[in-house]
């Protein structure tokens, strides 16, 4: 059975080179006897696929990706391209999609993760007043929520463009929704999403709202940005003793093979509890994803504030990996 290789984005000022955010996995994998190819990112997300596939060998046979986000199109066209060279990417592009995009997976973790809604969108435009309107009656009318996209959110301007004190002002809702997709321009994501804010329990002992949207998308000041899927810092998400308690769990095939800390808390160690996650984790039928957990304030339990494709999703500095990746060669 062919083993996987794992393909990586070049370093766009030495394309003979991974990116320097990925160079420290390429290297660990070369020491578990893997094989890694690279990719052109850029080409990527400007369509071009067969110039960004143009290293990568003929019939190179079972391959993952590890790397900077690409929006789902482009990810389609990737694996196309990866085909018909004789690649097989082992995430499909339906598959990336149901992980990647909050749509994809908020069915299967509905109950489990904070109540969300979302407007489809077909490019820039924000949502109409009667569609946040409907969006807002659909999240139960009051209280506060967060606003992002399918993938993102803009924590970083909290106030101005995430955060709604209260869905019953919709005057607020709609100055917040508008300047989030002016901010996300080109950018923006599937659509428009407006999540439940919930309180969750801080590093500190207090409570702090888990916003339910993207962590920092680039956390290495990355090109398009690796997935930090959860972010429960709230406005303080910096991190530090303020931001909240959370957990990133790496799964293959519905096993978790890694449980560590979120990308923006490297240093945080906790155990989460997981009884009910694998099975959720099954239905979604994805093969390799992450989930970011936060514990609730009141000691209610874990939520998954946010699942993302595992090959997009980044790794804390300082986190053994060597695990993880020999169950993707192993796969």
């Amino acid at each position: 059975m062919p083993v996987p290789s794992i393909l990586f984005p070049a370093d766009p000022l030495n394309p003979g080179r991974p990116d320097p955010h990925f160079a420290w996995e390429a290297r660990l994998l070369r020491e578990l006897g893997g094989e890694h190819h690279l990719v052109d990112h850029d080409a990527l997300l400007a369509g071009h696929t067969e110039e960004a596939v143009r290293r990568v060998p003929q019939d190179c046979g079972p391959l993952w990706y590890r790397g900077w986000m690409l929006p789902s199109a482009r990810y389609a066209g990737f694996a196309a391209a990866l085909t018909a060279r004789g690649g097989n990417l082992l995430t499909s592009a339906p598959g990336y999609a149901s992980a990647h995009e909050l749509p994809g997976w908020y069915g299967v973790f509905e109950g489990a993760t904070p109540p969300s809604v979302w407007i489809p969108s077909d490019g820039t435009a924000a949502p109409t007043p009667a569609e946040l309107a409907d969006a807002v009656a659909r999240l139960g009318g009051t209280g506060p929520a967060i606003v992002k996209d399918y993938v993102k959110s803009r924590k970083h301007e909290w106030h101005e463009a995430c955060y709604v004190p209260e869905l019953a002002d919709l005057a607020a809702v709609g100055r917040v929704v508008g300047r989030f997709v002016e901010l996300q321009g080109e950018s923006l994501a599937g659509g428009v999403v407006l999540r439940r804010y919930e309180e969750f329990e801080r590093a500190d002992g207090t409570s702090r709202a888990a916003d339910g949207a993207e962590g920092d998308a680039g956390s290495a000041g990355g090109r398009g940005g690796t997935s930090g899927a959860g972010n429960a810092g709230g406005p303080n998400g910096a991190g530090g003793d303020g931001r909240a308690v959370e957990v990133r769990v790496w799964w293959l095939d519905g096993r978790p093979i890694l449980v560590g800390p979120h990308p923006d808390a490297p240093h945080q160690r906790v155990e989460p509890d997981l009884t009910h996650v694998p099975a959720l984790v099954r239905r979604l039928g994805c093969r390799f994803v992450t989930t970011d957990l936060a514990s609730r304030a009141d000691g209610s339990g874990w939520r998954v504030v946010e699942v993302g494709d595992g090959q997009v999703s980044d790794l804390p500095r300082g986190v053994d990996a060597s695990g993880l990746l020999a169950s993707l060669i192993a796969a």
